[in-house]
């Protein structure tokens, strides 16, 4: 979306009107931009004359309502502070409701899995220790995709419906018409050619859940393919659309069967059990931390949250609450700095899950740290694409 709700929505409800058809949920694969204030935009890596308002902020304080349920992850142009403030997930403005840095939500009886960012080896294996106000490397880095996140999401045993990344699993340009992709984004080609385009970590994950549907953004381009796993085995339904700019291929409607509603977002009772069980785990170090071969006991949180839900009678998420004054207010002197804020929202889902609060922990800085005093660590083709080539254009 970029921050072009107005566009989006607009544009949703005359593709409604013409096909006759009901839009139930509508889901962006990243680069959302949640930007409430000026502030946030300081948290936005996006080059400063690029740093727009756009039309988010109207729909945070409710002045606009989102027409349609959506459902969203982070990308690498992000208010990446308030996205922070969600880590677990959360509404962002009343309608809209961010999965998190990793996370599943149901959807009615159907089950979205994401991962927010987008991968990068050398801040793979390291902790969430980025702290808002960010400097020029952090406001890079937070966006990158870490393997706790990941490791999370591996520990789903259920079926997933959905799964939806920013970029791309790697390797996927090989089940789908790669030439005619390469031909659009000729500077993908030794990427494509090599298999080396996308996220390793995303391809373990399709790997291991193998949803029926895999939808991703990043690229700026529409692209989609089938990935059979195994002879006779199941399939998945991968497609990549465009930015939201005139003529471009940016929106789909794409049916699912379910079951007969409520249509309503619902907490999912076995991520939460996963969120409870690894965040004695929570990283905030910059050393590599390795999650491999860790033994949790998954049964017992997995009856405990059953009994919590159970007595809450209810797996709705908690209501939208807002933290910050919007744009055209006044920031209080608690906000003005940029720093972290205790969302409301988060602070009641850690007190559900009797959990304690980590997200404003000072990170630890180990002796073995390493810095990047430049960009060459950065894949040309896939990290940045957007900074200018389509910034331009809009």
């Amino acid at each position: 979306m970029h921050g072009e709700l107005d566009n989006v929505y607009s544009t949703l409800k005359y593709l409604e009107e013409v096909e006759n058809t009901k839009v139930d949920l509508l889901i962006c694969c990243g680069d959302f931009q949640a930007v409430r204030n000026k502030n946030d935009l300081d948290s936005v890596n996006v080059k400063a004359k690029y740093r727009n308002m756009n039309s988010f902020w109207k729909y945070y304080t409710g002045q606009v309502i989102a027409p349609v349920p959506t459902v969203f992850i982070g990308g690498n142009h992000e208010a990446s502070n308030y996205l922070w403030e969600l880590y677990y997930g959360g509404w962002a403005a009343p309608n809209i409701y961010f999965l998190g840095f990793a996370g599943v939500i149901k959807f009615g009886n159907i089950r979205i899995a994401g991962l927010s960012g987008i991968y990068k080896e050398y801040s793979y294996h390291k902790g969430h220790y980025e702290r808002a106000p960010y400097n020029e490397k952090e406001i890079r880095s937070i966006y990158h995709v870490r393997e706790y996140d990941v490791y999370k999401l591996m520990q789903i045993e259920e079926p997933i419906d959905i799964f939806i990344s920013h970029d791309w699993p790697r390797g996927i340009t090989k089940y789908g018409d790669w030439e005619k992709l390469i031909s659009q984004k000729p500077f993908f080609k030794e990427e494509v050619i090599e298999g080396m385009l996308g996220s390793k970590a995303a391809a373990e994950l399709l790997d291991k859940l193998r949803p029926p549907f895999w939808f991703s953004g990043h690229l700026h381009c529409k692209f989609s393919a089938i990935i059979q796993h195994g002879e006779g085995g199941t399939a998945t339904k991968f497609l990549a659309l465009d930015k939201c700019l005139p003529g471009r291929k940016f929106l789909q409607v794409i049916d699912i069967e379910s079951e007969c509603g409520p249509f309503e977002l619902l907490y999912d009772e076995e991520w939460l059990a996963i969120t409870r069980k690894c965040n004695s785990m929570f990283p905030l170090t910059r050393q590599p931390t390795l999650f491999r071969n860790q033994q949790l006991d998954s049964e017992g949180h997995r009856e405990w949250v059953r009994n919590l839900l159970k007595e809450r009678e209810s797996s709705k998420p908690f209501d939208f609450t807002s933290s910050v004054p919007a744009y055209g207010h006044p920031l209080s002197s608690a906000t003005d700095s940029s720093g972290h804020v205790r969302n409301p929202q988060t602070e009641a889902f850690l007190q559900l899950l009797e959990l304690p609060y980590l997200l404003d922990s000072s990170p630890t800085w180990g002796s073995n740290d390493r810095t990047f005093d430049d960009d060459s660590e950065y894949s040309a083709a896939a990290d940045d694409v957007d900074d200018e080539e389509d910034f331009e254009e809009s």
